[in-house]
Formats: C-alpha cells, structure tokens, sequence
C-alpha cells in the first residue's frame, strides 16, 4: 500500500529484488514463520491469504501445510509475482496475484489465517489502519492475524549500523500503534513474543491476533492441573509447600 508517488519506486525496488529472493532459497526465517504459524493453530483445510509474499517462499512452506485448504498470496511486485507463479506451479492450492492491498477486495470471501511475513516494517505507517480495515472486511469469527517483523531496536540498530542491508522502506513498528491499529479493526493480541533468530541479540518479533468475539463462559482449570503448576513452582524456587 504505498503512496502514488512513490509507489513505482517501490515497485521497481521489489523487481529486482525478486532475483536475490530465488537465490536465498529457503532460510531460517522463513521456516521459523511456518512454525509459529502452526503453533498459533493452523489447520489442513484453512484458507490463507499471505500480504507481500515476495517470489512465494513462504507461500510454498504455508501451502504443504493446507492440503485441504488455499493459500492466495499478493505481493506489488509483479515480477515478484511472475516468479512465483513459474516457482510453484506444481502446488494447486497455491495463487498469486499482484496487489498492495489498497484495492484488495474478493466479496463475500473469508480467510481463516493472514499471515504477514515481514512485510509491514516496508509499509509506511499512515497506512497500517486502512490495510487492516480490508483485512477485517475478509475475516470472520475465528480469524487470526499473524505478523513477523524485526525486532525494532535491532532494526534502529541496522538503521545506524549496516543501512546497505536495509530495503527501499524499512522502519521500526511500535508495537503500541500496530496493536492499536489491528484491535481498532476487530481483532484482540492473543501473543507477542521477541525472540533470537539469526543473532544473540534479539532481532525478531512475532504477534498473533484473533477475531475479537465475546467470551460467554468461563471454564475453570482442572484442579490437579494448578497445583501441579504451583509444586512445580514452589520447588524451583526452593520455597517451602505451605
């Protein structure tokens, strides 16, 4: 979703980043996303929509994983997309289209998982709630969100340090204002982590939001259940059991 007059600069951007993209392969990011992504409860016959899904890495991994379901993928490069196609034209379940979400529409059609894969730090911000405005206009009751950025500081730290790595846009995403804007749009945080991938320090983030529908009951825990937890506790912290 990029402003009309910068927009062919990102396209263009993209392109030729798409021949880098086939020759990285698949890589610890892209199979750490796939993880998260089943943790966070993907099912076989789930239908996904994955947003800047550059020559479809992750789209392939997602697709393995939904033999009963789809996976369309959008990306606003078109030669991104064209590779793509070529890439994984064995895989069925698998679509693509050209879009930056800003006139993405399929009436009456619902995902069950949208899945974001290091997209939306190359999204400018003012952006963020009109891209969720479409996402909540395809979701419904049991949707979730799934989001994998940089970790902010360690992209502030790219910023100052190896800005030659850094993509045509590329910034730190608060976390407050991307929750803000996701929970403005129907959607609630269920999970936030940030966690050490290709460095020590920490350098990704991963969120997961579910469609924010009411609680109508209230189920209490086995007993034996929590005070398993709370020996377990006690005793790892050699703290007497009274």
């Amino acid at each position: 979703m990029s402003n009309p007059e910068n927009k062919d600069q990102v396209v263009s951007f993209y392109d030729q980043f798409a021949e880098k993209q086939e020759k990285t392969g698949i890589n610890s990011r892209h199979l750490s996303i796939l993880d998260k992504v089943k943790l966070a409860g993907l099912q076989s016959d789930h239908k996904i929509l994955e947003v800047g899904c550059g020559i479809g890495t992750v789209s392939h991994l997602l697709a393995t994983q939904v033999p009963k379901g789809k996976v369309l993928a959008v990306d606003i490069s078109p030669e991104s997309i064209e590779k793509a196609k070529l890439l994984w034209k064995d895989q069925k379940n698998l679509s693509f289209e050209v879009s930056d979400m800003s006139d993405f529409d399929k009436k009456g059609e619902t995902f069950d998982f949208f899945v974001f894969p290091d997209v939306l730090e190359h999204i400018p911000v003012d952006q963020h709630f009109r891209l969720f405005q479409h996402i909540q206009k395809h979701s419904h009751s049991e949707s979730v969100i799934f989001i994998h950025i940089p970790a902010p500081r360690y992209l502030q730290w790219m910023i100052v340090n190896e800005p030659e790595k850094l993509q045509v846009i590329d910034q730190p995403l608060d976390s407050g204002d991307l929750i803000k804007n996701i929970t403005a749009n129907g959607f609630f945080l269920d999970k936030m982590e940030t966690y050490s991938l290709f460095f020590e320090e920490k350098d990704y983030q991963y969120f997961v939001f579910r469609a924010a529908k009411p609680l109508h009951k209230s189920t209490p825990k086995n007993k034996w259940a929590v005070l398993k937890e709370r020996i377990r506790i006690r005793l790892k912290y050699g703290l007497p059991n009274k």
